[in-house]
């Protein structure tokens, strides 16, 4: 997964307006107690991000 389909993913989980915003507040444990913009910003891969974003937000399974 690109960077790039880790924000569309996240735009159409929480819309644009809040996306970024949720991704540079929201702490994760799983993270290592990082937010998403952190773990990106340390060199998490996007996948494993958006898999933690994922079971965060109680996502259905289509959205995986």
């Amino acid at each position: 997964m690109r960077h790039t389909e880790f924000w569309s993913r996240m735009e159409s989980a929480l819309g644009p307006a809040y996306a970024r915003a949720w991704a540079g507040q929201f702490v994760i444990g799983e993270l290592g107690e990082r937010t998403a913009q952190e773990a990106l910003d340390a060199g998490e891969p996007p996948k494993a991000v958006w898999a933690a974003v994922w079971r965060a937000l109680e996502l259905p399974a289509s959205e995986r």
